[in-house]
């Protein structure tokens, strides 16, 4: 059963560093806003799958297309729900994939600049894309797109920067 609900689900938690106290502050799953596609594709499969009526002997043309449109949409949706950013205590990464995973991990002491940035669609429906800058000059974890709340994303992975001793916090008077 370990091989088939990791298919299914992405089990942060089996990338903690758990014996070093390492603990989620923020599991980020992607905006409904980038699969909002993949389900009007989904729903536009059942009319297709009605003209099979309409097709007669060639039934199976509007079968085959139907199929591919619902297969297509359904996979596309579950791979973004298997994208996950997760903020913990000491780091930030992403894990990503179905079969193939993918692990991108970037410490919190090297965490230089975050940058957001938010389209006019994103301003609206409340998502935008982070830009991480680190120390490294290439890196596994560079732009995490479709944030749901970007800005208050961003303010608990400042926080936890700052609770990290990374960075002091700064007080107003």
């Amino acid at each position: 059963m370990g091989f088939v609900s990791r298919l299914l689900e992405p089990q942060i938690h089996r990338h903690l560093i758990a014996d070093e106290g390492e603990f989620v502050v923020e599991e980020v799953t992607k905006h409904w806003a980038a699969t909002v596609w993949w389900y009007v594709l989904m729903t536009l499969s059942i009319p297709v799958f009605i003209l099979m009526v309409k097709f007669g002997d060639f039934f199976w043309l509007p079968l085959i297309v139907g199929l591919v449109m619902l297969t297509v949409s359904m996979w596309k949706c579950h791979v973004a729900y298997m994208d996950r950013f997760v903020i913990t205590n000491m780091r930030v990464f992403r894990v990503n994939g179905i079969f193939n995973q993918h692990l991108a991990t970037v410490p919190l002491a090297r965490i230089l600049d975050i940058s957001m940035s938010q389209t006019l669609s994103g301003q609206l429906c409340r998502y935008g894309h982070f830009i991480f800058e680190s120390a490294a000059q290439d890196q596994g974890l560079k732009i995490i797109r479709y944030v749901g709340e970007p800005a208050e994303r961003d303010l608990i992975i400042q926080r936890t920067i700052s609770r990290a001793g990374l960075r002091p916090a700064t007080f107003s008077q």
